[in-house]
């Protein structure tokens, strides 16, 4: 994949000519507490190339909490969560040997750094970035940055982006960091809980952010997740348009697993659950 000239502030990459399909996928939320997530990522990394894209795009929350780089190669307080880090690595790196796979932040795994990248055997991506694919500019994001509404969220996500802040996370003892996480994702599912778990009142896209980031990008799709709500969305516009990807979750009824692939025929979604 070739770098390109950025557009203001959005990198641009240009797939290969001979690419036919990419596939994309978004908040998986790998956790030890919830293996089957990672079998069905498994299961589809281990599908045959004749099922799968010649690239695989993850947009964000891979992981659902990452506390450094070093829970690779230290002991965690917890063994099954060093063991399962471990595997979700090893799994994503075997893939990667023949088939590219580009990784992009989201809020709960943006402290993932270059040594979990290359680990994983992924390429990090800015958020946002265009995508160029057989002739047409595809705009790719994890979409926490559009969520305006939410102001909560938007003042800590400026918070803890700053060098400052995530230097000073990561220079504690690995301990400690597992502790804040966990208050951390406590504090979100309270927040959850207190909604009702109703998706339907949690902040989504601001639709004028999108349409400007599409514009400024000279793409008319944009592609990102975040939202845990798998729709097509219509922007106006001249055909301006967002396509939200799905969550993972194995243990839900009935359970979610779910890529959205980029071919020739423009996008389709494939569900990956048995």
């Amino acid at each position: 994949m070739q770098a390109a000239t950025p557009i203001d502030r959005f990198a641009v990459i240009t797939a290969p000519a001979d690419w036919q399909a990419v596939d994309f996928i978004s908040d998986l939320h790998l956790q030890a507490g919830e293996p089957e997530t990672l079998e069905a990522l498994a299961s589809y990394l281990k599908s045959p190339t004749t099922q799968r894209g010649n690239a695989l795009f993850i947009l964000g929350d891979l992981f659902e909490v990452w506390i450094g780089d070093d829970v690779l190669t230290t002991e965690a307080s917890d063994a099954a969560d060093a063991v399962f880090w471990r595997t979700c690595a090893s799994a994503l790196r075997a893939f990667s040997k023949h088939t590219p796979v580009f990784f992009l932040h989201g809020n709960r795994d943006f402290l993932l750094g270059p040594a979990a990248l290359a680990a994983c055997g992924m390429q990090g991506l800015s958020d946002p970035t265009v995508l160029v694919f057989q002739g047409r500019r595809w705009l790719l994001s994890h979409g926490d940055e559009l969520c305006l509404a939410d102001t909560d969220y938007m003042r800590f996500r400026a918070q803890v982006r700053t060098p400052e802040w995530q230097q000073a996370f990561l220079a504690q003892p690995l301990a400690t960091r597992e502790g804040i996480a966990r208050d951390m994702r406590t504090q979100s599912e309270a927040r959850k809980r207190s909604t009702g778990h109703d998706q339907s009142l949690w902040a989504d896209v601001d639709t004028h952010a999108a349409r400007a980031w599409l514009r400024r990008a000279d793409a008319q799709t944009l592609i990102h997740g975040h939202t845990h709500r798998p729709a097509t969305h219509a922007l106006g516009g001249g055909g301006l348009q967002r396509v939200v990807l799905s969550d993972w979750d194995l243990c839900a009824t009935p359970p979610r697993a779910e890529l959205l692939r980029l071919d020739g025929q423009g996008l389709q979604r494939l569900p990956l659950t048995p």
